[in-house]
């Protein structure tokens, strides 16, 4: 009875196109999970990610769950996730492609997953790391430790959505570091994060993560600009 309510006065709706959901559907409808861009790359081994990052720096596997254009269902899911509060997308999200990575067997070795992390002014004013439950439901199914301490980003820069591809190549100062790096020393780390367009933030942040001793490092996002 009071759920009824609840639903009657606060109406469940979907978060990639607003419209109602039904009982049995949870944060996006049917039709919107149909229709979201899969690429499924970790199925296929495609490179897609790995090349964006070939000759820059060295990993193991990469992977993202969902292709990324502007104006389409998956930008809207991002956007929903990070600046209107609504968390649990990136725990939908992780859930999936935490089977998903699961179930193709490539990323069972993994030992610890990382997310890229805010920095703190970022975060309190926001109020969480839009990763941070896309990681751990990943690491979760994995059965992998989820370690949210050992990456830190020291300085605030500005958000690089509406900056065009060749102002993020020369936008990536050493924004991150490290602590406790000995406890990824000999781990397999899957780093994980929201969007990768030229992967200067995971280029960065894998750089620093590889000073850590006999350390490998695989990649998971969100979604990948197409």
């Amino acid at each position: 009875m009071l759920q009824h309510l609840i639903d009657i006065f606060f109406p469940k709706v979907c978060y990639a196109c607003n419209n109602l959901l039904h009982d049995n559907e949870l944060y996006i409808c049917t039709t919107c999970r149909h229709d979201l861009p899969v690429t499924n790359f970790h199925f296929n081994q495609d490179k897609t990610v790995e090349n964006i990052l070939y000759g820059r720096c060295q990993i193991e596997k990469a992977t993202a769950l969902l292709w990324f254009e502007k104006k389409g269902i998956t930008q809207r899911l991002i956007h929903n996730l990070k600046y209107r509060g609504f968390e649990e997308i990136g725990q939908f999200l992780g859930d999936w492609l935490g089977n998903e990575l699961h179930n193709c067997g490539h990323y069972n070795n993994v030992d610890a997953v990382i997310p890229v992390p805010l920095h703190k002014k970022k975060q309190r004013k926001r109020g969480y790391n839009q990763v941070s439950l896309f990681g751990q439901q990943i690491a979760k199914t994995l059965q992998a430790e989820f370690i949210e301490d050992v990456l830190i980003k020291t300085t605030n820069t500005n958000s690089q959505v509406h900056k065009n591809r060749i102002s993020r190549w020369f936008n990536n100062p050493e924004v991150f570091k490290t602590k406790n790096i000995e406890r990824i020393a000999n781990k397999h780390i899957l780093l994980v994060d929201d969007l990768v367009t030229t992967g200067a933030t995971l280029e960065s942040c894998i750089l620093v993560l590889q000073k850590a001793p006999n350390v490998k490092i695989s990649i998971a996002t969100m979604a990948v600009a197409s």
